[in-house]
């Protein structure tokens, strides 16, 4: 279920930047950085845009392959798979080279996560969006401390510690802010995903119905303060206004 409801949340709050920031109808190039299987990048070229996916695991790169192949061809020409790390979009792409990139959930496997973005940056054209899917580092406590686990919410509530124990990163929506100022891309958007099913255990999909009536108060609850900074992950759009 949590892959559905991330993956709607994200579709849809891409839709309304690309929509507030782009003309209707502009086929935009797209990078999608540790595309994964290439869910967005395959949606967002359904919907005529020209999309590069960048990936480092062979394996999910293979599954995005494979999905691609079984789609028209007017689809598969405007996509581009290219294996690689995402502290190597400057050695596979010029600067300037994209109008929106796509970095979701991959600043939490970073070990250098400023130079990513700095790099990411670069490849973003006047006018560019930058979309950032990130683990918040203000609501790690949540999932052990609802289960009871006190010892867990303990440990998650010391900085840079993460709720699984596993060192997995995680940012504050300040220090990204920062960040984002600094590389020129100030944020223009942020949202909260996965307020409410973003803890404890996951679990199957419910019937149509009922999946969309979550997916209308996870929506709702990711533009609202104060519900959308106890999310489990943070989505910020940074902006490049020239």
């Amino acid at each position: 279920m949590r892959e559905i409801v991330r993956q709607e949340l994200l579709a849809r709050r891409l839709d309304e930047q690309i929509a507030a920031r782009f003309p209707v109808g502009q086929r935009l190039r797209i990078l999608d950085v540790g595309m994964g299987r290439g869910v967005q990048a395959l949606r967002l070229a359904r919907a005529g845009h020209e999309v590069t996916g960048l990936e480092a695991d062979a394996a999910l790169l293979h599954i995005a392959r494979e999905t691609l192949a079984t789609e028209p061809e007017g689809i598969r020409e405007r996509v581009r798979l290219v294996e690689g790390d995402c502290r190597e979009t400057g050695v596979h792409f010029l600067p300037g080279a994209f109008d929106v990139v796509l970095c979701h959930r991959v600043l939490m496997e970073s070990q250098e996560p400023d130079a990513t973005l700095a790099g990411l940056a670069r490849m973003l054209a006047p006018r560019g969006l930058l979309s950032l899917l990130v683990r918040n580092a203000d609501a790690l406590a949540l999932g052990p401390g609802l289960a009871g686990d006190w010892d867990g919410a303990l440990g998650a509530l010391d900085p840079g510690a993460d709720r699984r124990g596993t060192g997995v990163r995680a940012d504050r929506l300040e220090a990204l802010t920062a960040t984002l100022a600094g590389i020129a891309a100030p944020l223009h958007a942020w949202y909260g995903i996965q307020v409410f099913t973003g803890w404890g255990a996951d679990a199957p999909p419910p019937a149509a119905e009922a999946l969309e009536r979550l997916l209308t108060a996870e929506d709702r609850a990711g533009r609202t303060d104060p519900y959308r900074r106890v999310a489990a992950l943070l989505h910020l759009c940074g902006a490049r206004d020239s």
